[in-house]
């Protein structure tokens, strides 16, 4: 018998990003009203599909994340909610109502913003894993599914139009230990945007499915024929995969992406030039070594938004990547 199947849907809501998206200039404009038709439309699907399956969606926010809707828990709606009526699915007019009403309010709550602060892309993952963290190791008190002994597939959807946050690199890795232990597959759909790093990094790792979209007006496909079926059924499909990953990190000093580093052999901290004491475990390293890595530093190569070269690690040495594939490998 198929198990059920849980999702947790993670909504990139900046309003500058989507302002950009939709303007007519490019190739596919995409207003965040499209988008949430055919999220909307996406999220019926995967209810359609089992009547245990179970979903959450959360909204990054600049600033903030929130949880806009849970098949499992009950959320405050405002006053004005319309009732259900006779002519919808209940389930469908739930999740569509639920979901809307709370971006609206959410958005209406920012007003106008002078500075936008960055999107909280890595709150609101954190939250859906703890989230299924919660539905997946349930106590006596806890509401599941019907049947307890039938655990859900967890798995997370991120859908993003904001480009990498140099500083969210430890949260987000940290997020990718999490569901490598919690056997959750994160999946991407790049909406807007040039690709991103850690996003790319945060599907590989966690066996899901990164997708650039080079047709926005084809949203719902993308969705419906990548992201829809469970992890359980992705062996027997032909789901789409990434044949180039970009494996760059940032550094610990500055918080930028760089290609060659200079990583701590006692904590692997990473860093862009050499230092002569480790930041984070307060390692000091021979001034000998420091100036021969000095002498021998390359000129950084161009950076590519869409082609770059992976990290290696190599004891208080300097860090030289090879061009990058699923298979990398690395040379001193």
């Amino acid at each position: 018998m198929e198990k059920a199947s849980h999702l947790s849907v993670v909504v990139d809501l900046s309003p500058s990003q989507w302002h950009l998206s939709a303007q007519a200039t490019n190739p596919y404009p995409l207003s965040i009203e499209t988008f949430l038709s055919h999220l909307l439309a996406f999220l019926n699907a995967h209810i359609a599909s089992k009547h245990e399956n179970t979903l959450a969606v959360f909204g990054a926010l600049p600033g903030k994340s929130v949880m806009l809707y849970s098949s499992t828990e009950t959320l405050t709606l405002p006053d004005n909610a319309h009732p259900l009526d006779a002519n919808s699915y209940p389930p469908f007019k739930t999740v569509n109502t639920t979901v809307l009403q709370q971006i609206t309010r959410e958005m209406e709550t920012l007003g106008e913003l002078e500075q936008e602060p960055p999107c909280a892309l890595v709150s609101a993952l954190t939250k859906a894993l703890c989230y299924i963290n919660r539905i997946t190791h349930p106590t006596s008190g806890a509401n599941v599914a019907e049947d307890p002994t039938i655990l859900p597939d967890p798995r997370i959807l991120i859908l993003s139009v904001s480009p990498d946050l140099s500083s969210s690199y430890i949260p987000i890795m940290n997020s990718i230990f999490s569901a490598q232990k919690l056997k959750v597959t994160i999946d991407v759909c790049k909406v807007y945007g040039p690709d991103t790093v850690f996003l790319q990094q945060a599907a590989h790792l966690t066996n899901g499915s990164y997708i650039y979209l080079e047709r926005r007006d084809a949203l719902l496909q993308y969705l419906i024929m990548s992201f829809l079926s469970p992890p359980s059924i992705r062996k027997t499909l032909a789901v789409p995969t990434q044949d180039k990953i970009d494996f760059r990190a940032a550094c610990f000093c500055h918080k930028h992406i760089v290609d060659i580093g200079f990583v701590c052999s006692v904590c692997l901290s990473i860093f862009c030039q050499p230092v002569p004491v480790c930041s984070t475990c307060r390692t000091k390293f021979p001034l000998k070594t420091l100036q021969r890595l000095s002498a021998a530093r390359p000129t950084p190569p161009l950076a590519n938004s869409r082609a770059s070269q992976p990290l290696a690690i190599l004891n208080n040495g300097a860090v030289r990547s090879t061009p990058h594939s699923t298979n990398g490998g690395t040379e001193a």
